[in-house]
């Protein structure tokens, strides 16, 4: 059987077909079947718990047979950012003896949850018998069956609500952007939220290890569990600098292996990133103004649970297009922002920080002096 991946989004327009090898399940006469997932997705990976497969396996086949444990994985990495992570196999046996091509059925109903809902599973489809490598890669072995199923992911469907949110600040601007948007992110936890200063923040930490799957958010006026702060820090004549600032308000969940994508025009030029690893994506030939960011393994590849370390930051250094380049009218800030494939919410364009209408050469260059105590500025609601 084979289970893809495929994600549908302006930013990550290219769809795996079942004829790229998107995975596989081989039925063989020694009653193993062997299930592997491949995730295609660019930006958008399965985190812990990992995913979860429910199938329909028939009630009158042959291999109608219950397993413990048989189709729970753990975490994949998306494709663009970690192809030989982005891959989950296991084998069940099936009881197959006597069988044949002809008296096995396909299975019904895929259902993959990663590990929340959003995805959607289309039917199985038979392919032509192939042969493939065993699990230790040493052999070839030839399947008795194999099957495509083609799973494809909608934010709509996974949740009502965004997940994260985003906020503006600037060298030439006192004022900061709102944060975010009063329930931005939906203000259902509100009766659940802690302050940052509660007393009960102490049982939370005793308790880390026996965190339940469920969010408990840090008590904030847009109630998300992420926030990603974007300021223009300083303004060089051939280059101007960038902060970048993810923070996570959920005393339940470590992010691993994190994500965050940007669209923004002055991407086509990058000169270096700070503290994250960068890859530019390119979803369409013509245009490069699209980047993926994520962490350092075993430095800041796990964005941890709310509190004093939960926040990972980088400076990315940018040259100039002189033909194109301006700090009017928001043009210095993103136009899409995603955080782990999920697109954030932007603030209304009323509320960017503004260029002052007094601002002359002087003044740029007192502000850019000055800029380092804004790079100070402790993001948080």
């Amino acid at each position: 059987m084979l289970w893809g991946l495929a994600a549908y989004d302006p930013l990550d327009p290219t769809v795996m077909s079942p004829s790229d090898g998107i995975s596989w399940l081989g039925l063989q006469m020694a009653t193993t079947a062997t299930v592997t997932l491949y995730n295609f997705q660019t930006f958008r990976h399965i985190m812990d718990p990992g995913w979860t497969i429910v199938v329909d396996l028939m009630p009158n086949a042959p291999y109608n047979q219950q397993f413990a444990n048989c189709c729970k994985g753990g975490e994949v990495s998306a494709w663009g950012q970690d192809p030989a992570a982005s891959i989950s196999q296991f084998q069940i046996t099936v009881g197959l003896a006597g069988t044949s091509n002809k008296t096995v059925k396909l299975p019904k109903n895929f259902t993959l949850l990663g590990p929340g809902p959003g995805y959607t599973c289309g039917p199985a489809k038979l392919v032509p018998s192939t042969k493939f490598l065993t699990p230790d890669g040493r052999r070839k072995t030839q399947a008795l069956l194999t099957w495509n199923v083609t799973c494809t992911y909608s934010q709509f469907l996974a949740r009502k609500n965004p997940n994260c949110c985003v906020s503006f600040s600037s060298f030439y601007n006192q004022e900061i952007t709102p944060p975010c948007p009063t329930c931005a992110c939906g203000c259902q936890n509100n009766n659940t939220c802690i302050n940052r200063d509660s007393k009960i923040l102490k049982v939370v930490e005793a308790n880390n290890s026996k965190r339940e799957n469920t969010s408990l958010l840090q008590c904030t006026h847009h109630m998300c569990p992420i926030r990603v702060h974007w300021h223009v820090k300083v303004n060089y004549k051939e280059y101007w600098r960038v902060k970048i600032a993810i923070v996570n308000f959920n005393y339940r969940m470590n992010y691993s292996v994190w994500s965050l994508v940007i669209q923004h025009p002055n991407l086509n030029n990058v000169t270096q990133v700070f503290s994250f690893n960068y890859q530019p994506l390119i979803p369409y030939e013509s245009i490069n103004d699209t980047g993926m960011f994520y962490g350092m393994k075993y430095y800041n590849d796990v964005l941890m649970q709310a509190g004093p370390l939960g926040n990972v930051q980088s400076e990315v250094l940018l040259q100039k297009d002189l033909n194109t380049f301006t700090f009017k009218q928001g043009w210095a800030f993103p136009r899409k922002v995603y955080f782990n494939g999920d697109e954030c919410m932007l603030p209304p364009p009323d509320t960017y920080p503004f260029l002052p209408n007094s601002v002359h050469g002087s003044l740029i260059s007192f502000l850019t002096l000055t800029s380092a105590w804004f790079s100070l500025l402790i993001f948080l609601s």
